[in-house]
């Protein structure tokens, strides 16, 4: 227990310091929510991957340069600072919501409680592993995650969660990339990655109607970012022909993938309000909101020069190496992270997350309901 002490910081009093600055452009208190929940990947993960096994306490994201931005250590999220969801909870007027694992320290979960855990992936192990698709980082995929938030709400609501969840936000992902991407790393081509997409978004479909049952009335479900921009995939599945990519220099068959996974989100998560009609359900457009990181890359002063390199990361074209990735000794991290969009080769900055939570929240505000 003491381990993870040391990467444990005050992020009430991180919050009420940092709060001025990081605040601009970020308003849902009209909603008053009053809790954050959030399932998901390494995207949203704030801490459950590093205390859930050895392996995740010796992991690179609980070390340094992971979290030396705003926390100034190590807290298990993957990036060097703040992630979407600490936004959302900022903009909420809320304190940083603590990962579930963290019930081992009788942590008080009043902001709400965070189950996304890095590697995640929708689709369970038990379907995967036929496939051939292993699980390198974990198993807890998001039908665990469903699990354990039904625990968690066993231990708090006692008999009815309707009265106590009205006023949360819950958020059903992002998740699904680590399916996609496993699968790609492990030599499956486009076309049988692609065929999981049915089946990964059902998962998710599953998932919003679950949460639904425990009690959720506004819940975002956000699709995935661009596969074919993130430095690991540019890496693995570079080619010198120049048609491959698009004017961005992502790989245009991997954002296709994107694509149609979004895509068919988007109608899973129209069939569910047709069967939900009193219940708020909004699509977040992750991709879009990275594409115009991209598009205003100068504007937004990220460094053009460099956009499609990791700012943690060495070797080769993209700034990523699959043997010395970010975190490990003589991997060196760039002057100036507040420039770069990709932190660590998979998961973004602080600075690209802080601005993508922006677009979020201009783009799902007006369709959360919360004059209702």
């Amino acid at each position: 227990m003491a381990k993870f002490n040391i990467v444990c910081v005050s992020v009430g009093l991180l919050f009420f310091l940092h709060c001025q600055q990081y605040c601009r452009g970020l308003d849902l208190k009209k909603c008053k929510f009053n809790r954050l929940y959030q399932l998901g990947d390494s995207s949203s993960d704030t801490g459950n991957y590093i205390r859930e096994s050895a392996n995740g306490a010796a992991s690179a994201f609980a070390r340094l340069p992971y979290g030396q931005t705003f926390f100034k250590k190590p807290t298990g999220r993957c990036s060097n600072g703040l992630l979407i969801i600490d936004y959302i909870a900022i903009a909420s007027g809320l304190a940083f919501i603590d990962p579930d694992r963290k019930t081992l320290f009788k942590v008080d979960f009043n902001n709400g409680d965070d189950f996304a855990t890095a590697g995640a992936t929708a689709l369970p192990d038990y379907v995967l592993k036929p496939k051939n698709i292993s699980l390198p980082l974990t198993s807890t995929s998001l039908e665990v995650q469903l699990d354990l938030m039904f625990t968690h709400f066993n231990g708090i609501c006692l008999v009815d969660c309707i009265e106590l969840l009205k006023h949360s936000l819950f958020m059903v992902g992002e998740i699904g990339a680590n399916d996609y991407s496993f699968a790609l790393l492990q030599g499956k081509t486009i076309k049988e990655t692609t065929s999981l997409v049915p089946d990964v978004v059902f998962e998710v479909q599953q998932a919003i109607r679950r949460v639904i049952e425990y009690g959720a009335v506004r819940i975002v479900v956000p699709g995935i970012f661009p596969l074919g921009c993130l430095p690991i995939h540019l890496t693995k599945f570079g080619t010198r022909n120049a048609a491959a990519y698009d004017e961005y220099q992502c790989l245009k068959y991997l954002n296709d993938l994107s694509i149609t996974h979004n895509q068919r989100l988007q109608r899973a998560i129209e069939e569910v309000k047709k069967e939900n009609p009193k219940i708020t359900i909004v699509y977040g457009d992750y991709y879009n909101a990275y594409m115009a990181l991209l598009r205003n890359a100068q504007r937004l002063r990220f460094d053009v020069k460099n956009l499609p390199k990791a700012c943690c990361g060495i070797g080769g074209k993209y700034n990523f190496d699959f043997k010395r990735t970010c975190g490990r000794r003589g991997v060196p991290v760039c002057a100036d992270p507040e420039r770069y969009i990709s932190w660590d080769g998979i998961n973004l900055t602080q600075q690209a997350y802080r601005i993508i939570s922006q677009l979020l929240v201009r783009q799902i505000l007006p369709e959360l309901n919360c004059n209702a």
